[in-house]
């Protein structure tokens, strides 16, 4: 059973998101709340495995409350919820350690599967905020950047395959660019990650984005 805490400071949202995820088996609400201080004492109180995380809320935002969760004890995993004008908090909140972002707006099964995919230990970034990260560092001069000690350590392909993470790309999707089986991306991408000193696909991609050699295709 997947535990979420649904944290939003709107009530009907609260409740909208709430039934969606009811409907599911394998998915428990155990607890909602209105802002992020009441979101890091509910996270102390019924540890869930996720925290569904809004931005935009009173006494404190969701990028603070993100970032003391996750210095919890046994930490839930963040995906963060927004809508297509808050743009410029989507870095902020990635570099806080969300492990995915949700439009609002999205269908009732991509919620459902972004909280499954997150709880499996991977990390969502969807295509569309893959392109907001892009369009940011777009026009930033690779020689501005501080070189990256990581980057010396990563093999020919590994740095391929971190390149193609940070256009968005699935493993399987990456498989079928560099002609490899997915098994092998796999290993590829963990070896990355390890070497990064990353926990997810997530904070892989900002530092590729941060080192200069993410690049829009």
């Amino acid at each position: 059973m997947i535990k979420v805490l649904v944290v939003d400071d709107q009530p009907l949202l609260r409740a909208g998101f709430s039934m969606i995820l009811k409907t599911e088996t394998d998915l428990q609400i155990v607890a909602e709340a209105a802002n992020g201080l009441a979101a890091i004492a509910e996270c102390k109180n019924h540890r869930p495995d996720i925290v569904l995380m809004d931005i935009r809320m009173p006494e404190m935002d969701g990028l603070e409350a993100t970032r003391q969760i996750l210095e919890l004890p046994d930490a839930p995993a963040v995906i963060i919820l927004t809508t297509f004008d808050l743009d410029e908090y989507v870095y902020d909140a990635l570099r806080a350690g969300a492990s995915g972002f949700l439009l609002k707006d999205a269908p009732a099964e991509e919620l459902i599967n972004a909280i499954r995919v997150v709880a499996s230990g991977q990390a969502l970034l969807a295509p569309s905020v893959t392109k907001r990260m892009i369009d940011k560092f777009a026009d930033q001069n690779p020689a501005d950047t501080e070189p990256a000690t990581w980057l010396e350590e990563l093999t020919e392909r590994e740095l391929e395959v971190l390149q193609l993470m940070a256009t968005g790309l699935s493993n399987s999707e990456v498989a079928a660019e560099l002609n490899l089986g997915e098994t092998t991306i796999k290993t590829h991408v963990s070896r990355v990650l390890s070497k990064l000193g990353a926990r997810d696909r997530v904070q892989a991609v900002i530092a590729a984005f941060e080192a200069g050699i993410a690049r829009p295709r």
